[in-house]
């Protein structure tokens, strides 16, 4: 397994750059950014001209992760080239939220296969419910392989996000590739940081991921008298108040939704994934120190061993919300997942509207918000 990274500005050369890729031969190339790059869109059409018989997968962004550290306003490009490992992808169209299970299953039945070992997906960041879009990749699945991914972003504006597949891109563009083989050993991480606060609030109506009630009252009346001077600031400050998914009992199920809108009309809270009525919600906060434990745990987890003697990869998926708290010290949760996860772990990835990813090898994947998610991937070799 070989890997080869670019962080591409808009004033650099970029055909000089693409050569550097070129030489590797990928199978899959992952690009990871910022929404004007989607605009433009000259740097992606070039992309699959200059590597033939690449698979290439992105989304827009609201952070670009590379080996380095935290971008903005450029475009990552990850190159990896496998020993043994088989890549294929898949994509369909978003109709409507409604959709959202059904284009699961989708692409689910398109990658399905005896050896998949791990699916990758990007998913819209916005008018999409991402409980149910991963409901129906199991569905077709089950729970033995591990979904990965997350849904773009667009730098916490929540207006249009982009998905690329090959050299076309779209906002209601859902794209996913599969990794298949006996070669591949994957680990998976995810843990927050995030702190609860105030009383535990009973979901007393809603609709899929449509919160319309707390304790009998107008969902949104609710966040907002406890948000304060941070309501005028709606949706974008809903990011650094998320909700903590709680059992019927109170129990804490590690589970977090972020808020992805707000209807004034009905009083509803739009979140990025389902909810239960009759479950029991808190409010949370965090501070930089406590987010970036929660990367070292994640990364902790994800590790595995043999990866720092030779290459492998990190797909790091951190939520837009997390970056917003941490400000300027945002590369201190990507400083410490390097540092425990070694040298020679090449990282990539972005700052999302949702992650994807089980807990820990082994466990079911789930629908994340406010977490740091790693996927760690290598090849194991005759000598392992």
């Amino acid at each position: 397994m070989q890997i080869r990274q670019l962080s591409l500005h808009q004033d650099q050369p970029e055909r000089d750059q693409l050569a550097t890729l070129q030489t590797l031969a990928p199978q899959l190339l992952l690009v990871f950014a910022a929404p004007a790059y989607f605009g433009r869109g000259r740097l992606l059409l070039s992309l699959e001209a200059a590597l033939p018989g690449c698979v290439v997968l992105g989304c827009s962004t609201a952070g670009e992760i590379a080996h380095h550290g935290v971008e903005e306003g450029c475009a990552v490009l990850t190159a990896i080239r496998f020993g043994s490992t088989r890549v294929a992808s898949a994509t369909t169209l978003l109709k409507d939220m409604q959709d959202s299970q059904a284009a699961g299953q989708r692409l689910a039945t398109a990658l399905q296969a005896d050896d998949l070992q791990l699916l990758l997906l990007l998913a819209p960041g916005t008018d999409i419910n991402g409980t149910a879009l991963l409901d129906g990749l199991q569905q077709v699945l089950g729970d033995a392989v591990p979904v990965v991914g997350g849904m773009a972003a667009d730098d916490g504006r929540f207006c249009q996000t982009f998905t690329l597949h090959q050299s076309t891109w779209h906002d209601q563009q859902l794209v996913a590739v599969g990794l298949y083989g006996q070669q591949l050993q994957v680990g998976h991480g995810s843990c927050g940081g995030w702190t609860t606060f105030g009383p535990a609030r009973q979901v007393s109506r809603c609709q899929q991921n449509i919160l319309y009630e707390l304790d009998g009252a107008p969902a949104l009346e609710v966040y907002k008298r406890y948000l304060g001077e941070y309501a005028s600031g709606l949706p974008g400050s809903g990011l650094l108040f998320p909700f903590a998914m709680l059992g019927r009992s109170g129990e804490d199920q590690g589970v977090i939704r972020t808020i992805l809108g707000v209807n004034e009309q009905d009083g509803s809270l739009t979140l990025a994934g389902e909810l239960a009525s009759g479950s029991l919600l808190k409010l949370m906060h965090a501070g930089t120190d406590s987010l970036v434990r929660g990367a070292e745990q994640s990364a902790g987890h994800a590790r595995l061993s043999g990866a720092e003697h030779e290459d492998s990869l990190a797909l790091l998926v951190s939520c837009v919300g997390r970056k917003l708290v941490m400000g300027d010290r945002v590369d201190e949760e990507v400083e410490a997942v390097a540092d425990i996860l070694g040298k020679q772990v090449v990282l990539a990835g972005f700052y999302s509207n949702g992650e994807i990813s089980p807990f820990a090898v082994g466990q079911p994947s789930r629908l994340h918000n406010q977490t740091m998610t790693i996927t760690t991937l290598r090849e194991i070799t005759q000598t392992d």
